[in-house]
């Protein structure tokens, strides 16, 4: 009998990757995605006729706990932080009357490392700490309860018990364009380059020398189809539980970098005058997008050790892969907000 799964997320960014990858790589699953609307159902629809459609939102318990009650493993690349389902996919799964145990697969993120610059406010400064999810795997998991997705992280690791098994991925800044049915755009870069070209400067939280790392939505779909293999081997060699916890990464950015990448992509493409950046508050970061201040200005170091030893996780983009796709989300965005390159552009090509 084909394996049962329930994807949450399937027209967003992460989720709407890891489908085309799954649907790609076992088409014999037997995969129900949750979708809000008939429109999103309609772009679900659209590409995989042979999904099952589920009409309702995450805050709609019951029919969260039915389906999940269905299936044999949940994929939840929605909310990271919606506390109320993943109760209620959780309780669904430990609901199901079979002697095998079913797998819940959540999605994290890597705010959950911006705890110490956001408490002390350094923003744009340089760490030296870099966590693991091998021999570091304890400070992982018990980190202040204050940090970003840390109590929803604890939920889903309190949910492991007898018949559910549970796993966290981890996702840092991801580049490149979803293969997805909905949205296809990523958010940490594409809303830097964004502000840039309102702001028609390159921009740098503080000296813009935090670091983070990095990784293709392609490869970081290709680690949830491995843990998604081993749910379907009975557990395989991957960890669950208190140990079930996976950071994805294959490459690591300085920020300051990033927008100077973006303003020389930006300068060479005619939408902004020179390649020049300046340095911005965290309250300048705040005002032109949504928590800008952390997600372009914190410290969020790791080392995705786990998939790589358990699950064969071979990421194959890097530094150059990153950099090219800068100089995409710059033609992207610019096109998004009806730009035009000027007369430098148009004479060079």
């Amino acid at each position: 009998m084909a394996p049962r799964i329930f994807i949450l997320g399937a027209t967003g960014y992460i989720g709407g990757d890891v489908l085309h990858t799954l649907v790609h790589a076992h088409p014999e699953y037997e995969i129900a995605c949750l979708v809000r609307n008939s429109d999103k159902g309609a772009q679900v629809a659209s590409q995989y006729a042979n999904a099952k459609l589920v009409y309702g939102s995450l805050d709609d318990g019951d029919i969260l706990g039915q389906e999940a009650k269905k299936a044999d493993i949940v994929l939840n690349c929605a909310n990271a932080d919606n506390e109320k389902a993943v109760n209620a996919l959780t309780k669904g799964l430990a609901a199901r009357e079979t002697e095998k145990p079913s797998f819940y697969i959540h999605t994290s993120g890597n705010a959950l490392l911006f705890v110490t610059d956001i408490d002390r406010k350094t923003y744009g400064e340089s760490s030296t700490k870099i966590y693991n999810d091998w021999e570091g795997i304890g400070e992982v998991t018990s980190l202040p309860d204050h940090a970003p997705h840390r109590m929803n992280d604890k939920n889903v690791i309190n949910a492991q018990g007898p018949k559910v098994k549970t796993a966290i991925i981890c996702p840092p800044t991801i580049y490149g364009t979803g293969r997805g049915p909905g949205n296809q755009r990523s958010h940490q870069i594409p809303e830097l380059t964004r502000s840039t070209l309102e702001r028609k400067k390159g921009l740098q939280v503080g000296d813009g020398e935090n670091l983070g790392p990095n990784v293709s939505v392609y490869d970081l779909s290709d680690c949830y189809v491995k843990l998604v293999e081993a749910a379907v081997e009975g557990g395989g060699r991957a960890t669950w539980g208190n140990e079930g916890y996976y950071f994805a990464e294959n490459g690591e950015h300085i920020w300051g970098h990033i927008s100077k990448a973006v303003a020389k992509a930006a300068h060479k493409q005619g939408l902004l005058s020179s390649d020049e950046v300046v340095s911005i508050s965290e309250k300048e970061a705040d005002d032109l997008a949504w928590w800008g201040s952390a997600l372009w200005g914190a410290n969020s170091r790791f080392h995705a050790v786990r998939a790589r030893k358990l699950l064969g996780w071979s990421p194959k983009k890097g530094p150059k892969d990153l950099d090219d796709d800068i100089s995409d989300v710059v033609s992207t965005e610019a096109k998004s907000l009806g730009l035009v390159p000027g007369h430098a552009a148009k004479v060079a090509g």
